[in-house]
């Protein structure tokens, strides 16, 4: 059943009650930047502290719950959902909310194509609104694209300021798993390169691990971290499915890291910012 703005308003502020009373206090801002196609889900909570410090950490599931409940609320018929939505709560005031409702959100893993048709099946839309990446993700042809349909991933920009941010792989098969397309390094190098990422500064890290995406039975021991070189800034998921998995990193990564000689070099606060804004999407110091 669809919500009605004022039950909308509601379930917001529940969330930020719950948000609020699972975190300690002394925070200066919550992010909770939530992303879903069909039954993939993910979500990320960004707590910054007083001196404006970021740190990932697990969301609550009522939260993640709530959120769900949000999205299919807000279904239009013959339009569709959202499909990813940035929470920000500050210590008074109500939360602010931004919809991201044609763009494909910035996946940490990449949905595999059933994601993509659940979604078209649980959130019905006409031809001339399916985005162009969520026709291509779910398999279908190519076809008429509205306006809305043309809109990609916005491109990450590397002369104002942004870093690039590398595919920890090159999608999902059929099976959900990962596939690479990219020739293993000869152990000699996979050393080197291995030594560069682990050289760079941890500039976000959350407690716990994340599932292998190559042998989900196998303990979570991805660690959720996020190291920059002032250039690039890459998940801990980089350097594990390499080490693990003989997984190269994203070719334009690994050519820079050829380039600069496998030599790590000094990161500085300005380019640590510079990563934490690439990765949250929010400046390091906002209030």
């Amino acid at each position: 059943m669809p919500l009605t703005a004022e039950q909308q308003r509601q379930l917001l502020d529940r969330l930020t009650r719950i948000l609020v009373s699972a975190v300690e206090p002394g925070w200066r801002q919550l992010r909770v930047d939530y992303r879903a196609m069909g039954r993939h889900v993910e979500t990320d909570l960004v707590i910054t502290d007083q001196n404006g410090t970021p740190a990932l950490a697990a969301p609550p599931a009522q939260v993640v719950q709530l959120l769900g409940a949000l999205r299919a609320g807000m279904y239009e018929r013959g339009r569709g959902t959202w499909f990813g939505v940035v929470v920000v709560v500050l210590p008074s005031g109500p939360p602010r909310v931004e919809y991201r409702v044609d763009e494909e959100p910035l996946w940490r893993r990449q949905p595999p194509p059933q994601g993509y048709q659940d979604e078209l099946r649980f959130f019905p839309r006409p031809e001339s609104d399916i985005p162009g990446w969520l026709r291509r993700g779910a398999g279908m042809e190519d076809g008429p694209e509205s306006e809305a349909g043309a809109l990609t991933r916005p491109a990450v920009s590397h002369g104002d300021g942004q870093l690039r941010l590398p595919k920890v792989y090159d999608g999902l098969g059929g099976d959900g798993r990962p596939v690479v397309n990219r020739p293993p390094l000869d152990l000699d190098e996979k050393e080197r390169v291995l030594d560069y990422l682990g050289a760079a500064p941890v500039v976000l890290a959350a407690r716990g691990y994340d599932t292998d995406a190559f042998d989900p039975e196998r303990e979570p021991s991805v660690p959720l971290t996020f190291r920059t070189d002032g250039t690039w800034v890459w998940p801990g998921a980089v350097a594990y499915y390499l080490r693990e998995h003989d997984v190269a990193p994203d070719p334009d990564l690994l050519a820079h890291i050829r380039d600069r000689n496998y030599t790590p070099q000094e990161v500085g606060e300005e380019a640590r910012r510079r990563a934490i804004e690439t990765v949250t999407g929010q400046p390091a110091d906002s209030a």
